[in-house]
């Protein structure tokens, strides 16, 4: 649930913010392009991020003018308008003295408020950021106005996801809250030519500046900055994500960590057995050809919300999705596995065939973030399955015995990257599975509603649950 959201006006304009944790020192967040102080803790990446920070800190956050919560503008906002709502937001929150975490465009704005207001700025930390005009990237954003609300800025500033398709509408749905397409070109406008370098030699706080290396903004620009601000500290970190919460976030909140309290606490995770489902839709690029993007894209649709309804009601965790392939966790391999079958009948009603790989290992688990070894495992056994098949390892059949369900041994292998050699075995489909059963008497009317599942998508989704009744 999202913290207390207050107002505080300012030249007319009301200006959204949250204070977040209770720790020995403020910490003010400046955001970059748009934000939404609500939505943002829907998003699991950004909540983790934010909760870590105010965890060693009292951490202020709130949404720019013309941006998410806060009043929308019809000018263009300068920079010494965007000082004066921080100053009024840290009045509101009784904070007298603050770190400034300035992240993208942000950063812009937080190093002149270090330079302007001393007395008020504890330390510096900047994250993606430049200090001169960075056309390139404001031209990219420009391009992405015809599609806004679409997700598009996703592949700008976080290129690692984007190619999830649930990430991208998730994405679609922040840019529209955050911003009408006017005000986000009134945005861009606005800051395409700001320029502070002029500052930088001005400024006395302690500053820390963070860049990953194939960042959308140049290394460089961040680079100039810690060479130009006297006594600044410089930490590159691989990557090519914008946003900070995205990819190795857990880099980024030690490195700010370290600096702003003089340790680091790094996040050891909860380590525990679980069982991990890899889904992958067979023929995915012969099925873009056939179908063309959108028509592509609605039934991606419909496939996304079929594993979503599946695994809430076999009681899986989506993890990730790249393309047309799910992750998800399980607390045990039986739901898995049917969960797994459960999705292969209901997809087929749709023409679609999935291949899927289930194992069992130790996981460490960080907020959202699943690592381990298994993952790896898990993810090389679905690659290894047959069109329509279920493929587990020999661990998963040793933890399944007593359920009922049946394999067939598919023999050893050696999975790629993995070491050692793995027996692989496949689910047998068995008349006594309800969902099984269901399709295997439905023959006849999946074909027909193959046909359908392209023209007419709610008739589709309505029959698919049909199918499901008729199966239990």
């Amino acid at each position: 649930m999202p913290p207390k959201t207050r107002y505080v006006a300012r030249s007319g304009v009301n200006i959204a913010y949250q204070v977040v944790g209770s720790g020995p020192f403020d910490l003010v967040f400046v955001p970059g392009f748009v934000s939404h102080l609500d939505l943002q803790w829907g998003d699991p990446g950004i909540a983790a991020f934010l909760e870590r920070l105010a965890s060693f800190s009292r951490l202020i956050i709130f949404d720019k003018r013309g941006t998410g919560l806060s009043d929308p503008v019809f000018g263009i906002p300068t920079l010494e308008e965007r000082m004066d709502d921080v100053r009024a937001v840290m009045d509101a929150a009784e904070s007298e003295v603050a770190a400034m975490f300035g992240y993208s465009e942000g950063a812009q704005m937080s190093l002149l408020f270090a330079a302007t207001y001393p007395e008020r700025a504890r330390e510096l930390v900047l994250f993606g950021a430049y200090s001169s005009p960075q056309h390139h990237v404001w031209e990219r954003l420009r391009a992405c106005l015809g599609s806004w609300g679409e997700g598009a800025t996703l592949e700008l500033l976080a290129p690692s996801l984007a190619g999830g398709e649930v990430q991208r509408r998730m994405r679609g749905l922040f840019e529209r809250a955050a911003a009408s397409p006017a005000m986000a070109s009134r945005l861009i406008e606005s800051a395409a030519d700001m320029d502070v370098s002029s500052v930088l030699p001005m400024i006395r706080t302690r500053t820390l500046v963070i860049h990953r290396t194939n960042d959308i903004i140049p290394i460089s620009a961040g680079r100039y900055i810690a060479e130009h601000v006297p006594g600044a500290r410089f930490v590159q970190l691989p990557g090519d994500d914008h946003m900070p919460w995205v990819g190795d976030a857990d880099a980024v909140l030690a490195a700010i960590e370290e600096f702003l309290t003089g340790s680091r606490h790094e996040p050891q995770g909860q380590r525990l057995l679980a069982t991990v489902l890899f889904t992958d839709v067979v023929g995915s690029t012969e099925l873009v050809v056939r179908l063309g993007d959108e028509r592509w894209r609605d039934l991606l649709d419909m496939h996304d919300r079929i594993v979503h309804e599946e695994l809430e009601r076999f009681g899986g965790i989506w993890v990730d999705s790249a393309g047309d392939g799910v992750f998800a966790t399980f607390d045990g391999p039986v739901r898995a596995i049917r969960c797994a079958r459960a999705i292969a009948v209901a997809v087929e009603v749709l023409g679609i065939v999935i291949r899927a790989g289930v194992h069992s290992g130790e996981l460490q688990r960080s907020g959202t973030n699943v690592r381990g070894l298994a993952v790896h495992i898990g993810a090389r056994i679905a690659a290894e399955a047959a069109p329509g098949e279920i493929l587990v390892s020999s661990t998963v059949q040793g933890l399944t015995v007593g359920s009922g369900l049946q394999y067939q041994d598919r023999g050893v292998h050696q999975l790629k990257g993995v070491p050692g050699r793995w027996r692989l075995l496949a689910v047998a489909e068995r008349h006594q599975d309800t969902h099984v059963d269901a399709k295997r008497q439905l023959g006849p009317l999946d074909r027909m509603l193959t046909g359908f599942t392209r023209r007419m998508p709610a008739v589709t989704r309505g029959l698919v649950r049909l199918t499901r009744m008729i199966g239990t």
